[in-house]
């Protein structure tokens, strides 16, 4: 899609709703320079950047042929700005195989405020066939706090304890977030955790911060 069709929705619409696409932090920035780099800084790039239409940004997720940077930059700048028509774009994103990409999507749907992304996160965690990718999906679930964050963790870091798993970035995130969420239920998985050098010491102060038993 060229510049000028990026642009050619309403005007009034962009100024009445520009205030929540105007917000720019460190996470945002980085991003940016990121797919300015990927794009070869373009001029559609550089338009896209500035949109301050979400009408535009959300075209720009269902018109067919566009580029992975326009479809990232587009939902991840949707998601900041809490418009849930970047949702299913940025589940995608969450379990790509590009950990910048992971990154930026859980960063988005956290500030997304969609009903739906504890439970689609959660699958992503749980999802045997894609472990690769489930590091942003735990830790997005960690700071969600969501009722499926728990038992997602759960379910994930025991699988991670079998002999040789290869996943033990997944399994101490699993760890942390167990830790950070403070419930009592990780309990027995987090002293089973203990036996595993990998991941001993962050089960300690994991455990550490558990309610006591009644």
């Amino acid at each position: 899609m060229t510049s000028r069709s990026w642009s050619s929705s309403s005007g009034s619409r962009a100024a009445r709703r520009a205030p929540t696409l105007a917000f720019v932090d460190e996470e945002l920035r980085s991003l940016t320079e990121r797919l300015r780099q990927e794009s070869g800084d373009t001029a559609a790039f550089r338009h896209l950047a500035a949109a301050e239409d979400p009408d535009e940004l959300a075209e720009v997720l269902t018109a067919p042929g566009q580029p992975l940077w326009a479809r990232e930059l587009a939902a991840v700048r949707l998601g900041a700005a809490g418009d849930r028509r970047s949702f299913e774009a940025l589940v995608l994103l969450l379990n790509h195989r590009d950990p910048q990409r992971c990154a930026a999507a859980a960063y988005a749907l956290a500030r997304l405020g969609d009903p739906r992304t504890a439970r689609a996160a959660a699958a992503l965690a749980t999802n045997e066939l894609r472990v690769a990718y489930a590091l942003h999906p735990v830790r997005l679930l960690t700071r969600l706090r969501a009722p499926e964050s728990v038992p997602a963790l759960i379910t994930t870091l025991q699988r991670r304890l079998r002999p040789h798993d290869p996943y033990r970035r997944v399994a101490l995130a699993c760890v942390e977030g167990l830790g950070a969420l403070g419930d009592p239920r990780a309990r027995p998985v987090l002293t089973e955790a203990l036996a595993h050098p990998a991941l001993a010491e962050a089960a300690v102060r994991a455990l550490a911060v558990l309610p006591a038993r009644g």
